[in-house]
């Protein structure tokens, strides 16, 4: 089936988050597509409701085998169905992990910039914030691992939150990346928790590696974390999975989740996880390439028009971060002159001290809707 990525439907007056808007803004922010979903997805919903019983639901052995057969095929990632945990969502499960490996007052190391939500669940579950900055070289991130050992080792750190890919940066870590920073934590055992949601969206060229698939010997200090909703753009289907090779580990995150409650997912989401794994491919193929055109479309534009802007071309999802410290020197001034303009991204403050003047913005919509959102952007920089 040919899908038609250039199709713009309207979301507005229907509850969007991205498209909240009273008048004309362009969002190009929320890691949301304006992409309808892939249609055996949206065919599995419609059997559902024309079954007409919505009932407590619980997960099935189809839908195990699902998930089993996309990892293993695509990444090489053996699990069996013991190993895998429902969770509503990988935020959750960040909490979740955090109650499980921390005590109030610990400390937990994450990179700059990094995904805001790395913080903020941090700090409302009692701990300390130890950041490490990423280092830019050649136009993409690195770890400055002998700043990660400094901090682990100054503070005690018991967890590292690791997001691979990378959000905003947009770095697919290397196998050997990894293997560096699982070597790290093994020497000052401290627990791996790695958020892995972008990994269906690499781009062409690039080789997501699943964390633990190299903690051989370390699965009881490291977990995965990720979910369909971002690959498959099902996003207000809460749903996600933890990844967890270690019997005991994963029998005290299932403990830790019955505090909670948390371990139930909907019957929506259970339907949508497993139609998008068994029927979902050809819609993500097609997707992906569309996105690559957006990427590039998007670097012409800003290289004619914004040539001073320093873009940091994604290896993984449709999310690329913009530098654009010669076209402003104050953070609020730079997104309050895009919110004037109509058109909205993601102030990169947001994301730590790294994303000084630096801007996310989101591809993922059809190309008609870029142009004019970049326009805009135009508009308020130039």
């Amino acid at each position: 089936m040919q899908y038609n990525f250039d199709e713009v439907i309207d979301r507005s007056n229907t509850g969007s988050i991205k498209w909240h808007y009273t008048d004309d803004t362009i969002p190009l922010w929320v890691a949301d597509m304006d992409f309808k979903a892939a249609q055996p997805i949206l065919d599995s919903l419609q059997r559902v409701v024309e079954h007409g019983i919505l009932g407590y639901t619980k997960q099935t052995d189809g839908l195990y085998q699902a998930i089993i057969n996309w990892h293993s095929s695509r990444y090489g990632l053996s699990l069996t169905a013991e190993q895998i945990v429902f969770s509503p969502g990988v935020v959750p499960s960040i909490s979740l992990m955090l109650n499980l490996f921390t005590e109030v007052g610990d400390a937990v190391l994450i990179n700059d910039p990094i995904y805001a939500p790395f913080v903020t669940k941090t700090k409302l579950n009692g701990c300390k914030v130890i950041s490490s900055a990423l280092v830019e070289k050649q136009g993409r991130y690195e770890f400055d691992l002998a700043d990660m050992e400094v901090k682990i080792k100054k503070n005690r750190v018991k967890v590292f939150l690791l997001c691979n890919p990378h959000n905003p940066g947009g770095r697919v870590w290397t196998a050997d990346e990894l293997q560096a920073v699982l070597e790290l934590c093994k020497k000052y055992q401290v627990a791996v928790v790695s958020d892995e949601i972008h990994q269906d969206l690499t781009l062409r060229s690039h080789t997501f590696t699943p964390f633990l698939s190299l903690a051989k010997g370390y699965e009881h200090m490291t977990v995965g974390l990720t979910s369909m909703t971002k690959t498959f753009n099902v996003a207000g289907i809460k749903g996600s999975m933890i990844f967890v090779k270690d019997k005991a580990l994963a029998t005290q995150i299932k403990q830790q989740q019955q505090l909670n409650d948390e371990y139930e997912l909907n019957l929506f989401a259970y339907t949508v996880m497993q139609s998008a794994y068994e029927q979902g491919g050809e819609w993500l193929e097609q997707a992906l390439v569309y996105i690559e055109k957006n990427i590039d479309f998007t670097l012409q534009y800003l290289a004619t028009h914004l040539p001073d802007i320093k873009v940091m071309r994604p290896e993984a999802s449709y999310l690329v971060w913009l530098d654009c410290s010669a076209y402003a020197d104050d953070d609020k001034a730079l997104y309050d002159a895009l919110r004037d303009a109509k058109v909205e991204l993601n102030s990169g403050i947001q994301y730590g001290e790294e994303g000084h003047l630096k801007l996310r913005i989101n591809v993922a919509c059809p190309q008609s809707i870029l142009a004019e959102g970049l326009s805009r952007v135009k508009q308020a920089l130039a």
